[in-house]
């Protein structure tokens, strides 16, 4: 009969066979799930490539900032005209160059301040000397202010933040993806304990199997068992096998679903022993964690910035239904000399010659159709994403229902799998007893066999849906950063 201690023995006996003695000297250090999520937020792909995201977000604000950056500009030309009047030809050429800086008020004005210089000379057709060449400068300032569309600082600030609400949206984003890949961590850490810990099991499951298959070889020798015993145990035995290599392949699989999260192509790097949580779920209520799901979701929290996005886009389609008014007004001084350039200049600073202009520019389509139709679209987007933010707010309503009654319910299935493991154990024992004692038959020992290892597979598989349940509230709750003392850059 295998009494408990020593059915502890092998077990123990079991995990230190797992790897040779080389190996056990020569193993890595444990890993941690702390550390696990820190190597993870350091070199995961989802995480960099999010990033990039939210780096456009920063620039696009740069973009929109850069409307109402003052603009230089310059022009430098060459031209010539020959005039034919009344049999008399002139040639006349002209170099001309412009400097200027324009600017975009926020109240969506257009203001440009500029000089120029202008000499010209002239040449008779009939070959007479050069007329002396003429300097022309002036100093100009012009204004275009709209009065209906495109007036106001509201509307000409919208893409100004529209691109910083899309900087919030993007962080929000971000700390999705940070959340998801904690996550992610955390059920990929567990399921490797489980893995591992199912190995453990199915070695021990093959050395019980092969003890039977010894007894049954001597029994037989002795005429205690019956051939149909022997060939019952190299069956068990076989299965145990089968069983053993596909727990072999589910520890190298999940070893790489965890590298694949916390590294960059390390699949040859060796995985230190993991484990799960000793201490005890924690109590777990739909009321808060619904409040701090609400308070801290990124997806819900996205979807509400993007609403004032929307909003801001209404503002402007309403605006444009609006005619076209401008105000437009500008002054200039201007001089001219047949000497030399610095007395054009003088003569355009003094005064003594200016011009004026004030207008006022009228556009509107007909009808206006565009616009409205803009400004109805802008409207049903709105609509749309707020209905949309409802069903969010349902949605995450559902998934924390779902994730509490997970917790709940697999924290119930801990304790009954513990005790369906003890019992199953007690039962394989006596079944032993009762077949070493010639009472029943080798087929009950090896179902009762398979019964203990499915008994204790179930209770390691409940221990990691608890934390793979917790783990997914606390994503839905935002605790996770918390948890694992994370800074989000805002």
């Amino acid at each position: 009969m295998i009494r408990p201690l020593v059915f502890s023995a092998a077990l123990a006996l079991a995990l230190l066979a797992a790897f040779p003695a080389s190996a056990q000297e020569k193993a890595p250090a444990p890993l941690t799930l702390e550390e696990c999520v820190a190597r993870a937020l350091n070199h995961n792909f989802d995480l960099q490539l999010q990033q990039f995201s939210t780096r456009n977000a920063r620039d696009q604000v740069i973009v929109a900032e850069a409307t109402y950056d003052p603009t230089l500009f310059s022009t430098a030309a060459l031209a010539g005209r020959k005039d034919n009047v009344a049999g008399s030809s002139t040639t006349t050429q002209q170099q001309a160059a412009r400097l200027g800086v324009s600017q975009q008020l926020i109240t969506g004005a257009q203001v440009t301040a500029a000089t120029s210089l202008t000499r010209s000379k002239e040449r008779p057709y009939n070959g007479s000397p050069l007329f002396n060449p003429v300097y022309n400068s002036d100093l100009s300032l012009s204004l275009t202010q709209p009065l209906l569309q495109g007036f106001g600082l509201t509307i000409n600030r919208a893409a100004i933040e529209r691109a910083r609400l899309g900087v919030t949206r993007a962080n929000f984003d971000f700390k999705a993806v940070v959340l998801a890949v904690i996550r992610n961590v955390e059920s990929a850490y567990y399921n490797l304990a489980f893995s591992r810990e199912q190995l453990a099991v199915r070695k021990f499951s093959l050395e019980v199997a092969q003890t039977l298959l010894d007894e049954n070889k001597a029994r037989l020798n002795t005429g205690v068992a019956t051939n149909l015993d022997v060939l019952q145990s190299e069956v068990g035995v076989a299965n145990a096998r089968r069983d053993l290599l596909l727990a072999e392949q589910s520890v190298t699989d999940n070893e790489d679903a965890l590298l694949n999260l916390i590294g960059r192509f390390e699949f040859n790097t060796r995985l230190g022993a993991v484990q799960l949580p000793d201490e005890p779920a924690p109590n777990v209520s739909f009321e808060h964690s619904y409040a701090l799901a609400l308070a801290n979701a990124p997806d819900y929290a996205a979807n509400r910035v993007f609403a004032e996005q929307l909003k801001l886009d209404v503002e402007v389609a309403k605006n444009n239904r609006l005619p076209l008014l401008d105000l437009g007004a500008a002054v200039g001084y201007n001089g001219n000399d047949r000497d030399d350039v610095g007395g054009a200049f003088r003569s355009s600073t003094s005064g003594d010659s200016y011009n004026w202009q004030v207008d006022l520019t009228v556009s509107i389509p007909w009808g206006l159709r565009a616009e409205r139709a803009r400004y109805r679209q802008a409207v049903t987007n709105l609509n749309r994403q707020e209905t949309f933010i409802q069903q969010l707010d349902q949605s995450l309503l559902l998934q924390v229902r779902s994730a509490v009654r997970a917790v709940e319910t697999n924290r119930e299935t801990v304790s009954v799998s513990s005790l369906a493991t003890e019992l199953s154990r007690q039962q394989f024992e006596t079944e032993k007893a009762r077949y070493e004692a010639g009472l029943s038959t080798y087929r009950f020992v090896e179902d009762s066999r398979q019964d203990m290892d499915t008994a204790r597979v179930n209770e390691l598989l409940a221990k990691v849906n608890l934390r793979i349940a917790l783990a997914e509230l606390a994503r839905l709750e935002g605790s996770s950063l918390d948890h694992y003392q994370v800074k989000l850059e805002e």
